[in-house]
């Protein structure tokens, strides 16, 4: 079992409310699934997923990534995780401006140490994977919104992590880049790719093979969907 995630609570303190963002969460992801977690603002998928991606602590429960329990490590530990283990794509791509496709690709391999030679070669070939390789040399204010999001994907990709996590990954997008963007996804998860996606918009939690719907905290439906988007 890729995550084993149990009885999950993540409670935040606003003066003299108590919010219970997460509030029992029960949740199973094998090596080279494709999950869609949906809900409504506020139900708590957003919060899911900056746990699952080590961002933050819950409050109580047990997460267990790859037979390590993460649930209670410091920050220090949990940067460490998250550089080898996951890779993050974000609505708003999140690119350093004033650098080019290649040196953003490097950036995770920067943090790790890795030699300069390696780094350049690594970060061209995640480039190439996703269709940019004769775009290393561009700056994010050269490349269209697609081609922004395929860095930001190359640069999740990099490290070679255990989990792939994209929120709201089309959320910038128009319907044919965004139908682009989402084709990609599907050829990493066939390549092996484990990947979590936090989206509102069905169409694209279609794409996954497992949709996990979130409501008040709660997980309120886990089912398996077939080729069309349809619960099996």
């Amino acid at each position: 079992m890729m995550i084993s995630i149990t009885n999950l609570r993540k409670i935040y303190q606003m003066g003299e409310v108590e919010v219970r963002a997460l509030d029992g969460v029960d949740l199973a992801v094998e090596a080279g699934e494709y999950v869609a977690i949906m809900g409504p603002s506020g139900s708590g998928k957003s919060t899911l997923m900056n746990l699952i991606g080590c961002l933050d602590s819950p409050t109580s429960g047990q997460y267990i990534l790859n037979k390590q329990p993460v649930s209670d490590l410091d920050d220090t530990e949990l940067a460490l995780i998250r550089n080898r283990e996951i890779g993050f794509v974000f609505q708003t791509f999140n690119l350093l401006a004033r650098s080019t496709a290649l040196s953003n690709v490097e950036l995770p391999l920067i943090y790790a140490r890795v030699s300069a030679g390696a780094r350049h070669r690594r970060a061209r070939e995640a480039l190439e994977k996703v269709g940019l390789g004769d775009r290393v040399k561009h700056q994010p204010n050269e490349l269209s919104g697609g081609q922004r999001q395929r860095v930001a994907l190359a640069r999740a990709l990099v490290n070679n992590p255990s989990i792939l996590l994209a929120d709201e990954p089309t959320g910038n997008l128009d319907s044919r880049t965004s139908a682009e963007i989402m084709d990609l996804f599907d050829e990493l998860n066939s390549a092996g790719n484990t990947i979590i996606v936090v989206t509102h918009e069905e169409d694209i939690a279609a794409h996954a093979q497992r949709v996990v719907r979130l409501l008040d905290g709660k997980v309120l439906t886990d089912e398996r969907v077939g080729a069309e988007g349809t619960p099996t």
